[in-house]
């Protein structure tokens, strides 16, 4: 009896059985969600099928973005690497000066905008295309011919145009300026095709180089690539314009001669200086003649560099319609950026801000004389009315 109490009767056969099966099971339970989680192809064998068009769509997707990744991590490099070569390069064009551009500097300066296309990254900028909704598809399409160029003018405002453009997704656009037509046309259309970036079906294909409006040669030569080409000139206040032109120059060059002085052959005498490419840009007229013989007024489309500020959106309307594009881009793409004095774009799909033009863009003027000033307004006058008259619209610059 005492035995029996100090130790229990062992439980029975029936409760070792349950605890065994219950155990089992949950072993079981386990070892199916592993392979369920691992995809386990020895435990429940299935038949293998092809991905379906949903699959294979976000298939698709995920490797494009893999890729824009890798592309992205380049960008800075790419930028970093050639800035200071366009720099270079923009500075000597842009002072007006007529220094040869060396085989190497034309090399690299290829190599830059290729690498540019490939990235979608903007030369001046640094900024990514598919930030602005450019990047439309990674490694498809081809490298085409530009059907629409803008010609001019310089510090007109084509930096502006071509940024605003780029909004457009039917619309794809070299980064740096070429140069073609004025300093490299004897590297051949190839050499031109291929710094051109990508494009589909129905996109246009653009570049911009504000000194072939001035340049003699250049209305034959992009006639005899395509007499289809259309033209787009950003125009300006001439005597604004020429004031804008010495600025920058002058934010290179400190030691320049005063405007005033540049501006006259003989100030006694009031002869205005027409050599100064300052001065002989703004005289719209005379340059106009010259693309005439080539091209219809129809196949050129002249935008109003104020216009473009005061109402980017009416302006880039008017541009839309000539390229034949539907007009996409519109007010809501702008927002007036008072400490600049111009409009910049909204934040557009894909942008983590907005994007404005660089710090080079919208200077201070220095104060000139207004004698001078207005010896240049008259100066200007018999040449803007003709101008005005060639293309049947007032711009108001005599107002």
């Amino acid at each position: 009896m005492a035995f029996s109490r100090v130790f229990p009767d062992p439980p029975s056969k029936s409760i070792f059985k349950t605890f065994a099966l219950m155990l089992l099971s949950i072993v079981t339970s386990l070892y199916f969600l592993h392979c369920l989680t691992e995809r386990c192809g020895t435990c429940i064998p299935t038949e293998r099928r092809e991905a379906g068009p949903v699959e294979a769509f976000y298939a698709s997707k995920l490797k494009d973005f893999e890729s824009l990744r890798r592309k992205r991590l380049l960008q800075k490099w790419t930028v970093m690497r050639h800035h200071s070569l366009i720099h270079r390069l923009e500075s000597v064009r842009e002072g007006g000066l007529t220094l040869p551009v060396i085989d190497d500097d034309r090399d690299v300066l290829q190599a830059h905008v290729k690498m540019s296309n490939s990235l979608d990254v903007d030369s001046e900028t640094g900024e990514s295309y598919f930030d602005t909704g450019k990047l439309s598809a990674l490694g498809e399409g081809s490298k085409k011919l530009p059907q629409a160029i803008i010609i001019g003018v310089k510090k007109g405002g084509t930096r502006a145009l071509l940024e605003f453009l780029r909004v457009h997704p039917d619309i794809r656009a070299v980064g740096a300026e070429p140069h073609f037509f004025d300093r490299n046309y004897d590297n051949g259309m190839d050499w031109y095709r291929d710094l051109m970036p990508k494009t589909l079906e129905g996109q246009i294909t653009m570049e911009k180089t504000p000194s072939y409006f001035v340049t003699r040669e250049a209305p034959a030569r992009i006639y005899a690539m395509s007499r289809d080409t259309k033209l787009i000139v950003v125009v300006r206040d001439p005597v604004t314009r020429a004031i804008s032109d010495y600025t920058q120059t002058l934010s290179k060059k400190p030691d320049i001669p005063t405007f005033e002085s540049l501006t006259f052959k003989n100030r006694t005498t009031g002869l205005i200086d027409t050599s100064w490419s300052a001065i002989q840009i703004g005289i719209y007229a005379k340059h106009l003649d010259n693309w005439l013989q080539f091209f219809p007024m129809s196949q050129i489309l002249f935008v109003s560099g104020e216009r473009l500020i005061s109402d980017p959106a009416g302006e880039l309307g008017r541009v839309q319609d000539f390229l034949g594009l539907k007009r996409i881009i519109t007010d809501k793409h702008f927002y007036f950026n008072q400490t600049k004095g111009f409009p910049c774009l909204k934040k557009a799909e894909g942008s983590s801000k907005p994007h404005c033009l660089g710090k080079t863009k919208g200077r201070t003027h220095p104060n000139i004389d207004p004698e001078v000033v207005q010896r240049l307004r008259d100066f200007y006058r018999p040449f803007n009315m003709k101008f005005y008259q060639m293309t049947g619209r007032k711009f108001g610059w005599d107002d």
